[in-house]
């Protein structure tokens, strides 16, 4: 475990005289000492929980005259875990090197200080940094590294977001990597000097390594691109057969062909509106709404199996809001899908419907794109289950919306962005699938031609998405996108009245 004099376990020392940051990081070791926690609710559950994710085998005596029940299950789980149901007195201190004050009496807090102060014990009294000796910080893991991040109180927000690049950027395995580095200090011989210079030498190579693999990633790319311009160059070039093939092919599977690449590529940069763009476009040219919806799910099937495989292997993924998530999700999607195919012969119909419901998603993608005022936290949404049956339900009828639905109110609700990003795109998967299996039972006569193009162009720009993601400005995409899905369902929307006039 990792605890500092301050915000978080890293700092900056800076000159005094600037008012800077003033906190001395420090790494305990709470296996060796004794931990009081006083305060078994919430609060108590949030610090007991952050000791035992970076030392399992903390010792901690938790004392609170009411226990909730998640405590009770992490002493059954921890055995280095002592429960004492009581009122807190003064000689529980008398064994303690450290002390956790995590009650909501602010009376109380301060008389468990000065008990601590007066042995001499360093104490953190949640949600009261004027009274703290010490924080407990947000701490990157990564085997045997652990990062912190100290604002000195001034921005936790900015802390939290370090954490998550600082989580994204490190390989899940560098613990390998300073296991074999400890291994190599403890063979080398010779003095100080001389073993530095020799771990100079071999980290220099990680880093030479790290952008001579960045260059070969992109010229492996350039050149498959290359190549396959070349091939289908010649073939047009020196084969009647391919030249007479390819243009007897329907013109539509190529507008649908770019049309998924450049929306597959939006959805990487701003992680949302693949659905809603590709199924108002498809309404635009005429493709009936279960149709339409259809190629969205068939196409998302192996874009979201391959992300969401990625999220579970760097640990994205809360499998409790899984198990929440999926079971319902594929109800919903399973009835969304059966009745817009049902209603299919009534697509002259259910189509202005679905264009109405593409324009208020078109309207909230714009109105995102401006939204900079920071929201006050939530409680933390409770009826995922609720959720997702209607998040599946609506995104089979509207042919999109799973991630802008659930997604969205997961963050909103409170939820962790990055654990609910992976969750979100791992049961996407098998909602996509099970939608597609139902339209592919339920629908005759489908446009083919319009589906493969969606289906090859958004798996052609599946890889070089997130590649670019990182040098597109998000509110530019987001306002362009926003405002073409709302002029594209109006168009839809006036096409149908002006043939009801």
């Amino acid at each position: 475990m990792a605890l500092l004099t301050g915000n978080n376990e890293l700092t900056t020392v800076q000159d005094e005289k600037t008012g800077s940051n003033q906190l001395f990081p420090v790494f305990l070791k709470l296996n060796e000492l004794h931990t009081v926690l006083i305060g078994a609710g919430n609060v108590g559950l949030e610090k007991l929980t952050a000791i035992l994710h970076n030392s399992n085998d903390a010792r901690v005596t938790v004392i609170a005259k009411t226990v909730i029940q998640a405590i009770r299950d992490l002493a059954i789980t921890y055995p280095t875990i002592t429960i004492i149901e009581k009122p807190f007195i003064d000689s529980d201190l008398n064994n303690a090197d450290l002390v956790i004050a995590a009650t909501d009496d602010s009376v109380l807090n301060t008389y468990i200080r000065d008990s601590a102060h007066q042995r001499r014990l360093l104490i953190n009294v949640a949600d009261k940094p004027d009274l703290c000796d010490f924080y407990l910080g947000s701490i990157v893991k990564k085997g045997d590294l652990k990062i912190g991040i100290s604002t000195n109180g001034k921005s936790p927000t900015i802390a939290k977001r370090l954490k998550e690049v600082l989580n994204e950027s490190l390989p899940a395995d560098l613990h390998i990597t300073l296991q074999q580095m400890s291994d190599l200090r403890n063979s080398l011989s010779g003095d100080f000097t001389y073993k530095v210079k020799k771990l100079n030498e071999v980290t220099s190579v990680l880093v030479e390594q790290k952008a001579e693999r960045k260059n070969l990633n992109w010229l492996i790319w350039l050149t498959i691109v290359f190549s396959l311009v070349v091939a289908i160059t010649a073939l047009w070039m020196n084969e009647p057969e391919f030249r007479a093939y390819a243009q007897e092919i329907d013109p539509v599977f190529y507008y649908f062909l770019g049309a998924g690449f450049v929306f597959a590529m939006i959805d990487g940069a701003i992680g949302m509106s693949y659905g809603v763009t590709s199924t108002a476009f498809s309404l635009s040219m005429g493709i009936s709404p279960a149709s339409a919806s259809m190629a969205v799910h068939l196409s998302e099937i192996m874009s979201n199996g391959i992300a969401g495989w990625m999220h579970y292997r760097m640990g994205n993924v809360n499998w409790k809001m899984f198990k929440l998530l999926i079971l319902p999700g594929i109800i919903g999607a399973a009835a969304g899908a059966f009745l817009i195919s049902s209603l299919e012969h009534y697509s002259m119909y259910t189509k202005p419907l679905v264009s109405v419901y593409t324009l208020i998603l078109g309207l909230i993608i714009l109105s995102k794109a401006f939204k900079t005022a920071k929201k006050k936290s939530a409680d933390k949404i409770k009826r995922i289950a609720l959720l997702g049956l209607g998040g599946g339900f609506i995104d089979a009828v509207g042919g999109g919306g799973w991630g802008s639905i659930v997604l969205s109110s997961l963050i909103a609700g409170g939820r962790h962005p990055r654990f609910s990003l992976g969750t979100v795109k791992l049961t996407r998967f098998f909602i996509a699938m099970i939608g597609s299996l139902v339209f592919l039972t339920m629908l005759n006569g489908a446009p083919w031609s319009a589906i493969a193009g969606l289906i090859i162009g958004s798996a052609l720009a599946a890889p070089i998405a997130a590649r670019i993601s990182n040098r597109i400005s998000v509110k530019v995409i987001m306002v362009a996108v926003g405002i073409i899905v709302i002029l594209v369902s109006l168009k839809s929307i006036f096409a149908f009245v002006s043939k009801v006039i």
